[in-house]
Parts: C-alpha cells; sequence; structure tokens
C-alpha cells in the first residue's frame, strides 16, 4: 500500500499529542494523529459507567493495563508490580484522569545541583514559566492565584478555584496547629460555565474513571480543534515499527489495523507521543540494521528509570458528617511538605484531602459479611459510618533508578503479534523514607480532628503517573532527548510526555506535560518554517498575582 505523506506524523492522540497537534494544524501544518485505541461516546461510556461496568472497554487490538489485574496486559518481573494503568484511545488517559493541576516546585528542576540526589534537568523552572500559564490557558485551570505554594507565576489562573468543601475546613484547622495551610489544588476543571464552551463542574464526583458532562479537560477538546484545522485523525490503528534511514532519519511507521493489515505513514517530522510505557516499546522494538539497540537508544537509556508517584493513604472516621462525595475527587492540599532540605535524604510529599472514601455499597457488604447485619441494624450502621469517612493520600517523588525499567520480550505479545511491555520495578529507600514522613504527617492529622478507627496503608500503590523513561538532557550518553524532546539520534524525530522527565517531584505530570508540549510544538514550527504559531509572552514572574473574577471567562484563542 502506498504511504500517505504529511509535515507532522504524531504517535498518540493524547494530551501532549493532541497539544502539539492543535497549535500546528491551526498554523497551516499537514498534520495526522495514529492512534491505537478507538474514539469514546462519552454517553456510552456514561451508560456503562452507570449500569455498574468500567466506562471504557479495552480492544483486543490494542489491550491496556488495568488496576484489577496488573498482569493482564503488562508482563510483571518484579521485585514489585507496577500498580498504575493507563487508556489506548482518542484522548488518552486524559478520559478517566483526576484533573489536577499543580506546577513542579523550581527546585525539582535542579535535584542533583539542590540536594545531590537524581538529575538536574536541561532546562529550569523560569524557562517553562511562561509556558506553564499558556498550558493553564489550554488545558482550563481553576486556582487560587494568591496562593503562595512554592511556584512563582507571571499569570493568574484563567479561572477562580473550585470551592472547597465544608470537611476540608475540619484538615484546614488541624494543619493551622502544625504551623500548615491548606490550600485550593489547581485543577482542570471548569469553576465557571462556558470555558472553552465546556460545562462548569456539578459535583459528580466520579471524575475518575470519567466526566459525564466535560467538566474536566480531557484532550479530545485539542484533537477536535486540530480535526477542525485539516489534521487527519488515523484511530485503531496500532503502530508496532519506526523506520530509520542508513542517514540516522526517520522515515516513516507502520501500523496495524484490527484486521492485521499492514499500513505506512510517511512525513517530514516525527513525534513520538503514546505515554511513559507504550512510547519506550514502541522505540525498544523498532530494532533494525540501523537501530539495533532500538530506535533512540544509543544512550542505553529507552525504557530505564521507570517511575510513579507512589502514594500512601490514611482513613478513618471523623466526629461530624464529613459531607463528602459532592464535588470533585480531591478539592485541597498541603505544599509545604513538597520542599525542604530534607530532599538529600528523603522524597517529598504532596499531602491531599479526598473528598470520596467508599461508598455505602461497600460498607454494606463489610457489615452483612462481618457483623451479619440486616434490616434497620444494618441502615442504622450505614448511617452512622458512611457520611463519617475520611481519607487523606500522599503521593511521594521516586529518584530516577536504570534498573527500573520497560523491556520487550517477543516470547510476550498480544493479538496483533506486537510485545507487550515487560516491566521491572522496586520501590527504593528514597520513597519508602517519603512515606514515613507521610504517615507521620496523616497521623498528626487524623488526631488535629479527633478522627477514630483510623487505618493506615501499609504498602504504596500506584496513581497513574508514566515517568522519566526517555529523559531530556543535554548530554547523549546520559539521555534520549534535548530539551525540547528532540532525540540525540534522529534529527526528525521529537518524544513528548512525562517519559521526558528527568526527575518527578511531587506535582502531578499532566500540567508539566502539557507545557513542555507548547514548547515543543514551538520549536517544531520553527523548523519547518512555519511562524504564526502562538508563544505566550515574557512577563516577569511573581508569586502571588491578582486572582480572576468569579465569572464566565471567553473561550481562549488555541
Amino acid at each position: 500500500m502506498q504511504a500517505e505523506n504529511y509535515d507532522v506524523v504524531i504517535v498518540g492522540a493524547g494530551v501532549a499529542g493532541a497539544l502539539i497537534g492543535a497549535r500546528l494544524a491551526q498554523a497551516g501544518v499537514k498534520v495526522v494523529f495514529v492512534e491505537a485505541g478507538p474514539r469514546t461516546d462519552r454517553d456510552s461510556a456514561v451508560n456503562r459507567y452507570r449500569a455498574g461496568s468500567y466506562p471504557y472497554e479495552s480492544p483486543e487490538w490494542a489491550p491496556q493495563p488495568t488496576v484489577s489485574d496488573l498482569d493482564y496486559y503488562y508482563v510483571q518481573t518484579g521485585p514489585e508490580k507496577f500498580g498504575s494503568d493507563y487508556e489506548r484511545r482518542v484522548g488518552g488517559t486524559t478520559w478517566h484522569w483526576l484533573g489536577n493541576c499543580p506546577r513542579l516546585l523550581p527546585s525539582d528542576f535542579q535535584m542533583k545541583t539542590r540536594f545531590g540526589v537524581g538529575h538536574d534537568w536541561p532546562l529550569t523552572y523560569d524557562d517553562l514559566e511562561p509556558w506553564y500559564g499558556e498550558a493553564e490557558k489550554e488545558l482550563g485551570v481553576a486556582g487560587d492565584s494568591k496562593a503562595d505554594v512554592g511556584s512563582p507565576r507571571s499569570t493568574p489562573y484563567p479561572m477562580p478555584p473550585i470551592p472547597l468543601a465544608s470537611g476540608d475546613a475540619m484538615f484546614a484547622d488541624a494543619a493551622k496547629q502544625l504551623g500548615l495551610t491548606l490550600v485550593a489544588t489547581p485543577q482542570a476543571r471548569n469553576s465557571v460555565d462556558g470555558y472553552q464552551d465546556r460545562k462548569i463542574c456539578c459535583g459528580n464526583a466520579m471524575c475518575i474513571p470519567i466526566c459525564p458532562i466535560q467538566a474536566k479537560y480531557d484532550a479530545t477538546v485539542h484533537i477536535a480543534l486540530a480535526e477542525q484545522a485539516g489534521a487527519k485523525v488515523l484511530e485503531n490503528a496500532v503502530v508496532y515499527r519506526v523506520d530509520v534511514d542508513s542517514d540516522g532519519k526517520v522515515s516513516g511507521i507502520r501500523y496495524k489495523s484490527p484486521d492485521k493489515s499492514d499500513h505506512t505513514v510517511t512525513g517530514r517530522t516525527y513525534l513520538v507521543a503514546a505515554n511513559g510505557i507504550e512510547t519506550p516499546k514502541l522505540l525498544l522494538i523498532s530494532k533494525s540494521e540501523a537501530t539495533p539497540n532500538g530506535v533512540a537508544n544509543s544512550s542505553d537509556l529507552v525504557g530505564r528509570n521507570l517511575s510513579d508517584h507512589p502514594e500512601t493513604s490514611a482513613t478513618a472516621y471523623a466526629p461530624k458528617p464529613y459531607a463528602g462525595t459532592r464535588g470533585p475527587l480531591q478539592l485541597s492540599g498541603i505544599d509545604q511538605v513538597r520542599e525542604g532540605d530534607f530532599r538529600d535524604k528523603r522524597a517529598a510529599i504532596r499531602l491531599q484531602v479526598a473528598q470520596s472514601v467508599g461508598n455505602p455499597l461497600q460498607l454494606a457488604r463489610t457489615y452483612i459479611q462481618e457483623q451479619g447485619l440486616s434490616g434497620k441494624a444494618l441502615f442504622d450502621k450505614i448511617a452512622q459510618t458512611a457520611p463519617y469517612q475520611v481519607r487523606l493520600a500522599s503521593m511521594t517523588e521516586q529518584l530516577p533508578n536504570p534498573a527500573n525499567r520497560v523491556t520487550v520480550d517477543d516470547q510476550h505479545v498480544d493479538a496483533l503479534g506486537i510485545p507487550r511491555p515487560v516491566l521491572s520495578y522496586a520501590y527504593d529507600a528514597y520513597s519508602q523514607q517519603g512515606k514515613a514522613a507521610a504517615r507521620t504527617l496523616h497521623q498528626q492529622l487524623m488526631e488535629g480532628i479527633g478522627a477514630h478507627d483510623v487505618t493506615y496503608e501499609e504498602g504504596f500503590h500506584g496513581v497513574g503517573h508514566l515517568m522519566s523513561t526517555y529523559l531530556m538532557g543535554d548530554d547523549p550518553k546520559q539521555s534520549v532527548t534535548d530539551s525540547f524532546g528532540r532525540t540525540h539520534d534522529h534529527p526528525n524525530l521529537y518524544l513528548a510526555g512525562s517519559g521526558l522527565f528527568p526527575t518527578t517531584g511531587t506535582a502531578n505530570p499532566t500540567l508539566t506535560i502539557a507545557a513542555l508540549a507548547l514548547r515543543t510544538a514551538a520549536q517544531i514550527a520553527h523548523e519547518l518554517g512555519v511562524i504564526n504559531v502562538a508563544t505566550p509572552s515574557a512577563s516577569p514572574v511573581t508569586s502571588p498575582v491578582a486572582s480572576p473574577e468569579a465569572s464566565p471567562i471567553a473561550t481562549p484563542a488555541s
């Protein structure tokens, strides 16, 4: 079959690929997205969820991991099982992400210099700060611009913060007694009606796995903008090879359709933005005479340093009704614990107050099975417990470890014959020490609100943050790409996503993914000779800045 030719070929239609594709398509660049999974009909997905099923089906041709069965798609070699999943569909994992959008701290970019651990990034916080502001506009982030959370800003959030729940006030008072401040967590969901033509959040409390009204941002927003500008989306197209010429330039990508037929797409510039596991998997299986170790892998770092934000939690019963499950799943957190000189010895944490702990059905099963309750006794017990449940959760940072990695093995393949990701993963002492600090803080806060029957999570669980598997850096021997995501080995191949992160910090990665993606889009446009791509204006960085009024905001130019 004759190859289709484009200016830019983007593998993956998640947030990074969507932002880059939309910016370029709107500037007149001929763009194609090649996505392994299908489009998703929101109403059908919501109905599946309401009927008791997971809203997104896992296609046979593009299987995806699930936390309910960590061996379903992953090949886990230990010593720990990697506990995070993702979506393979148009829009990517933004379909089921939480929506939290904190920025990294300035020190997160200089871990080696500041604390003697990890790596320094090839760019600074100040380099990325204008792009953070641009990303917040594109994703539609609601936040408190007056709050000083350690990340200086030159522009206000585009929307005011989501109001905190009454239950957050309990923990705010307890935090204050410890010299800490509970602040609104910035979120990519509408706190006013009409931003990006999206609806205001109405508190369905089902952000994970799906926002039924698209108050929460997902990448289909920018896929739609790209298509309106002429971009093409090839869905159900599973890329299995990146072709490289003898001169080191990428010459095409190959994909399989669900019927196993082969196709090729070619372009001038290529971008792989699949995620922190699918991207290295694709690069590693693309071996040839020109790339015997896989594409972009002369450093042997593709797939290495697999990281997450291991999370630990505490659950309890408050002395008065908490009134949760009336808004997003998390509304507030404590940012002061993200920073400190202790980071030379242990992980920083970011504490979050959860709005959704369990549900009456789960409690009912427990009381029926363990206590034999029924009838009025069961009803009264649920009424006495369900409204009082509270939960604290803390994400910890994880240092880069080359032994934590994604590899491939031809003995483990999917329905199309494409190798599945083989994962080797462990938690380090640095993160374990962070977990100990988190437990102490959880205990202090639970005591501060007078909670009882506190249960502390013994281990960690994954939070869906797939990071550091194709590091950016200045030295081609110590990194896979430069600061723009351009691979050191192949001048016309870029990578995007949180796999670029040299270190993880304690911020949910999506906003940083978006800021880097917008910066990469401008660089690709420059190389293609396109001059009409939006870039942020240089403004003095200050903190805090004035907040916008709580009133409808017009859709921003993209």
